[in-house]
């Protein structure tokens, strides 16, 4: 492969680094978590495994290709190349927030902490990554499809989600809206709508599945996960509260490449539209603000 061709490395701060950030030094850290019954070696174990998985697959990378690192927090507004291939040192959150900024770039997903993480989308180990990076440089590789979703406001702008989309409330606070789906309109006022692709259906969706069922009686009842190609997606309203005003009668279906979703606010204020949990690159979602849900025409493409 030509040192030509750009590779990038997502990285993110640990929780060690984060605790530094916040507390200026790493001694006042340990004090600090120590002081509350805790035990800051686990954040050490935790940082120094991470860094050195990752100087590991940088200088892996370094040898046949041109590396930059990004840390999370700048993947908003960066710009990927066409023909760039992305490598993702992290959890399985960093690999969902890494695919939503992507358009068919393939990812390598490498697991730095195989103890600590249970790695679902975290398919290899880093004595993968010379032999896999190799076979992706040729395009000899394997990969999954993963359905991402969109959300496109009335004056254009638009947020891709790769697990899930929510519509709501920025704080702890009664969404007021107007759910259509398939031409069926109800005025609503709930704690927010959750909108997932078939790879969110195990994550958040299935919490609110889950507590609804339990509430009704059926505990053990939590819903069956989507595939992660699903040509669907999912809808929950959260907590809907019935009223002479609002309903509960739209309150969880599907989503198809045919089907019309939209969400028009009736929130003065503090109403967001994010999407897999990156609450800090939202949307606004106020009075006068319209949002249509639906498939994304984009889909994400996880090296196996």
């Amino acid at each position: 492969m030509s040192k030509d061709r750009k590779v990038v490395l997502v990285t993110r701060r640990t929780r060690m680094q984060e605790l530094i950030a916040q507390y200026n030094t790493e001694g006042q850290a340990a004090f600090v978590i120590e002081s509350r019954g805790q035990d800051f070696q686990d954040y050490r174990e935790e940082n120094n495994t991470y860094l050195k998985a990752v100087s590991k697959v940088e200088a892996e990378l370094q040898r046949s290709a041109r590396v930059q690192k990004l840390e999370r927090e700048f993947l908003p507004n960066f710009i990927f190349g066409p023909e760039d291939i992305v490598v993702v040192v992290g959890q399985d959150g960093l690999v969902a927030n890494t695919l939503k900024y992507l358009n068919g770039q393939p990812v390598i997903a490498i697991n730095p902490d195989p103890k600590r993480f249970d790695g679902v989308l975290l398919p290899f180990q880093l004595t993968d990554i010379s032999t896999i990076f190799s076979d992706v440089s040729r395009q000899a590789y394997q990969s999954k499809q993963i359905t991402m979703a969109k959300a496109t406001l009335n004056d254009g702008q638009e947020l891709i989600a790769v697990n899930d989309l929510f519509i709501g409330p920025r704080y702890q606070i009664s969404a007021r809206y107007a759910l259509t789906v398939d031409g069926r309109t109800e005025e609503q006022s709930s704690s927010g709508i959750i909108v997932s692709t078939g790879l969110g259906s195990t994550g958040w969706l299935k919490s609110v599945i889950a507590g609804a069922m339990g509430v009704a009686g059926r505990p053990n009842s939590n819903g069956v996960p989507m595939p992660w190609n699903a040509d669907y997606l999912t809808f929950a309203v959260r907590e809907p509260f019935p009223s002479q005003t609002t309903g509960t009668e739209l309150v969880f279906g599907e989503v198809r490449r045919e089907s019309e979703m939209r969400v028009a606010s009736h929130m003065a204020g503090s109403g967001v539209i994010f999407s897999d949990g990156m609450v800090d690159d939202f949307l606004e979602f106020n009075s006068g603000v319209e949002v249509r849900l639906g498939l994304s025409e984009r889909s994400g493409v996880l090296v196996v």
